[in-house]
């Protein structure tokens, strides 16, 4: 049992860590729409390795037990630990004054914001997240796997939508507080519900209730 968690847990602080990825490589371009297709290097590792993120996870809740489901949470605290780390090493380098002050800047607009913004944001971004991974697991031609995670990650990055594990790395960067932390848990209410969302509508659609 305790293997199982420890396996969890690393895996998500890896899927964590590439997302901090994604975030280093978007926060270091002026622009955007450059900066959303390179962000999809987080998304793009975490599918290739098999890695756990908590957005992509939460979206097959229906498909698995118990024992899944209470896995979730230590996927959450592993993507947390995992952008914390890649946070880290960015602040012990010389990139660090000008990417912690973009960063610092996203996190302005984050915790002025609404929390019914906030958490209508995180649930059409999981829609966006939920597209791409199960485009990549199911679209059988190999370039439509990949093409699904780019146009699935641009989409949620150029609407302006709110990624709990993202959103994690960018407030590492550009400093914690009590808001922040509860912008966070609305956030990630919001991609929980949007995660789940499409695969309930799909299973009425398709006549399946459990």
């Amino acid at each position: 049992m305790k293997n199982t968690i420890l396996k969890t847990f690393t895996g998500a602080v890896l899927a964590g860590l590439c997302i901090g990825l994604g975030g280093l490589a978007f926060l270091s371009l002026d622009n955007k729409v450059i900066g959303a297709f390179v962000f999809t290097v987080g998304l793009f590792t975490v599918c290739t390795f098999g890695l756990n993120l908590f957005t992509g996870k939460v979206c097959y809740a229906f498909d698995n037990d118990i024992k899944y489901l209470a896995s979730l949470p230590v996927i959450w605290f592993g993507n947390l630990a995992g952008t914390g780390l890649t946070a880290l090493l960015v602040s012990l380098s010389r990139s660090a004054p000008a990417l912690q002050e973009k960063a610092a800047q996203l996190c302005v607009v984050k915790t002025g914001d609404g929390f019914l913004s906030l958490f209508a944001l995180g649930v059409l971004c999981n829609i966006f997240i939920y597209i791409a991974v199960e485009g990549f697991r199911n679209n059988p031609h190999e370039l439509g796997k990949y093409l699904s995670l780019v146009f699935g990650v641009m989409a949620f990055i150029l609407c302006g939508t709110e990624h709990c594990v993202a959103d994690m790395f960018y407030f590492w960067l550009g400093g914690w507080s009590p808001k922040a932390a509860a912008v966070i848990l609305v956030i990630t209410l919001g991609n929980i519900a949007g995660g789940i969302l499409l695969p309930l509508l799909r299973r009425v659609q398709h006549g399946r209730t459990a």
